[in-house]
């Protein structure tokens, strides 16, 4: 497939021109990082992100053929897409004449809290036994909870942080069938698009979904997609930009939208394949890891999470002597280590020349403490726009959280804004090292 790169091409003229920048950013194409004389600001014939009519345009209307659904840009990562489709979701609700009410895997990302604050739509847990990290929910846990609560939307987290996938095909079926919306945070699998049989939510029924690019395409940070599904209401796609520029800065990056510009070619030009050939060497590199011992989670293809401890490992340990062999993982805990890899990966057979390498030590014995459903005291909303305090985690004990208490990875809150938290509780922040949390005075 020839693809065009119009925003690319562009900048790279301007950059040639030498033209007078009388214009943002200050650097004024001077270079200090290098970058600087791509980096451009919305000038005539650059388009506009939020009203784009030319060459933006033109490179999502590229992607969208990719993906083949309505595909928005975004330059402030998913965590601007899942405010955005929140959004919309809370529109079309209150259009049909209903209350919003979002049915949503406990497992979500913070962003969905900070959406529910400045939205101010109802919320209903979807609870998995799972880690917090996961919630591996049924399609028959979907349409119990539906039709006890009759939400508006529902919310699904896949793949989850760990590589865990749930049955979106399925879900989705339950969902049409009661005229609920399927709005799918797929941060993680932009990818799933281009494999032999695409395992995308779009494709496998979802209204409105988000990517991040930048985590398993070759695109720079921040870079990611609002995908609305073909057969999804106009009334979304129509409404996407808005929705969009509402969360977005006025000043979105121009790098960052070269790099999604420049993706589509990059896809176009024979991606799936080297995809797929890689994907089977991960899938054999599984294999061989589990033959040899090793436990792993999930079924995501790119996704390698160990889970240690029963080769006498801590997630955190085996991270640090990966690290010690050059190998930067992107996450890890007591109970897991996470790799994120793509056909940019270049060592494969030194990681499992190191895993294999490892002496196992004996089974470590601690579990993590389980997740529980924390009383509910008030709404997302009126807890974040609380007075509050930061207190130690072990006088929390009674207080109702006030702020999401989580780092970024994982960026999954244990406690959600707005419940009481208990003795459990503080044995999890403890368990996962979180020293202190914000409450409601």
């Amino acid at each position: 497939m020839t693809m065009e790169t119009p925003i690319a091409d562009f900048v790279k003229r301007y950059a040639k021109s030498g033209k007078e920048r009388l214009h943002m950013p200050g650097h004024k194409g001077i270079s200090l990082l290098g970058c600087e004389k791509l980096d451009i600001t919305e000038i005539y014939g650059a388009d506009s992100l939020y009203e784009a009519d030319g060459i933006i345009k033109e490179s999502e209307e590229n992607a969208s053929r990719l993906f083949e659904c309505n595909t928005f840009y975004s330059t402030e990562g998913s965590s601007q897409c899942i405010r955005a489709m929140l959004y919309l979701a809370v529109l079309h609700a209150k259009k049909s004449g209903k209350k919003p009410l979002v049915l949503a895997g406990r497992n979500a990302h913070k962003t969905f809290l900070s959406a529910a604050a400045l939205l101010d739509f109802d919320i209903e847990w979807l609870y998995g036994d799972d880690s917090y990290l996961s919630c591996k929910v049924s399609a028959e846990n979907v349409e119990a909870a539906i039709e006890k609560y009759s939400p508006t939307a529902v919310y699904i987290t896949s793949p989850d942080y760990l590589g865990n996938t749930v049955d979106i095909a399925e879900i989705s079926k339950v969902c049409k069938k009661h005229g609920v919306l399927l709005l799918v945070d797929n941060a993680h699998g932009a990818y799933l698009k281009f494999l032999n049989m695409s395992r995308h939510p779009i494709d496998l029924g979802a209204d409105i979904v988000c990517d991040s690019a930048h985590k398993t395409l070759p695109a720079l940070t921040g870079a990611a997609y609002l995908h609305i599904s073909y057969g999804a209401p106009e009334f979304f796609a129509e409404n996407a930009r808005k929705a969009l520029a509402l969360f977005g800065s006025t000043s979105p990056s121009y790098l960052t939208l070269q790099s999604l510009d420049l993706v589509n070619k990059y896809i176009a030009d024979g991606y799936s394949k080297k995809l797929n050939k890689f994907a089977k060497e991960i899938s054999d590199l599984k294999v061989l890891l589990m033959y040899h011992g090793f436990t792993l989670v999930g079924s995501e293809p790119l996704k390698l999470t160990i889970a240690p401890k029963c080769c006498g490992y801590t997630g955190e340990f085996l991270s640090l002597i990966l690290e010690d062999h050059g190998f930067v993982c992107e996450f890890a805990d007591p109970d897991f280590v996470v790799m994120m890899l793509t056909p940019e990966s270049k060592k494969l057979s030194k990681l499992e020349k190191v895993l294999l390498s490892l002496p196992f030590r004996g089974n470590i014995q601690e579990e993590p403490p389980k997740l529980h459903a924390c009383e509910r005291v008030m709404s997302v909303r009126e807890a974040m726009l609380s007075d509050c305090e930061t207190v130690p985690v072990e006088e929390s004990v009674g207080r109702v959280l006030a702020a999401a208490t989580v780092g970024c990875p994982p960026a999954v809150p244990i406690v959600m804004c707005g419940e009481r938290i208990d003795d459990a509780a503080v044995q999890c922040f403890e368990y996962y090292g979180i020293e202190k949390c914000t409450v409601v005075k």
